[in-house]
């Protein structure tokens, strides 16, 4: 993508309602004004907060707002020329129940508050395979421990992925350390008894892995106390 057509889209989230993007400074120093508010000030309901975590183009985001529309969908990701495209077609089509900022991964306790997440979707995150990259897969324990903080007390954590090695390294990891996994499936679209949500539409990189029967995986776990 070129840097005028990014400079473009940066600019035209500035125009949306349903995209926000602290600086940094912001968010550290505990100035972002939802934090804690995000159902009372922006939504305007009580219905469950869900967050995607790196939500790319957000198409999953907004195909889990249409499809819930009970529910509020917060995707997030550092670059906002990714989710823009999410962020128009909501826009466009009046979906009121899904918003979307830009930040850090890292930062989300920042942007959320304790006890304000029901549910956490990670989908098809970089599996970040070399060894010395393993603090940066987004289901490390360190990543495990700033999800629970934000996360409500039955709340759940989803992962799909297209990475045999991401699933292996979380199943293994969340056995080992005692959390609760409620499902788990090698491939999604083989195997039966697949959650709705996980079926029902997919991203246009999913579809490319389809194409090529590349086995799509899923899991949906609780983080112990």
């Amino acid at each position: 993508m070129g840097s005028k057509n990014k400079l473009k889209r940066f600019m035209e989230n500035e125009t949306f309602v349903n995209v926000f993007q602290p600086t940094r400074e912001e968010v550290v120093g505990d100035l972002f004004p939802l934090r804690g508010k995000w159902n009372t000030e922006f939504f305007k309901n009580d219905n469950p907060l869900v967050l995607e975590l790196g939500c790319g183009k957000g198409e999953y985001s907004v195909g889990l707002a249409e499809r819930y529309p009970n529910k509020n969908f917060v995707g997030i990701d550092i670059k906002g020329a990714r989710f823009w495209r999410g962020a128009k077609t909501a826009v466009e089509t009046g979906l009121n129940n899904v918003a979307f900022i830009r930040t850090q991964i890292e930062l989300i306790n920042h942007v959320f508050a304790e006890n304000e997440v029901d549910e956490i979707w990670i989908t098809f995150p970089d599996p970040q395979i070399k060894y010395k990259r393993t603090k940066h897969r987004m289901t490390n324990s360190e990543f495990l421990q700033l999800y629970k903080k934000i996360l409500k007390k039955d709340g759940v954590v989803n992962l799909k992925t297209d990475s045999e090695f991401m699933h292996g390294y979380t199943l293994g990891l969340l056995h080992g350390e005692g959390h609760e996994v409620l499902y788990a499936n090698h491939n999604v679209y083989v195997n039966e008894g697949s959650p709705e949500e996980v079926t029902a539409f997919q991203t246009f990189y999913e579809k490319q892995y389809l194409q090529v029967n590349k086995a799509i995986t899923y899991i949906r776990f609780k983080i112990k106390d």
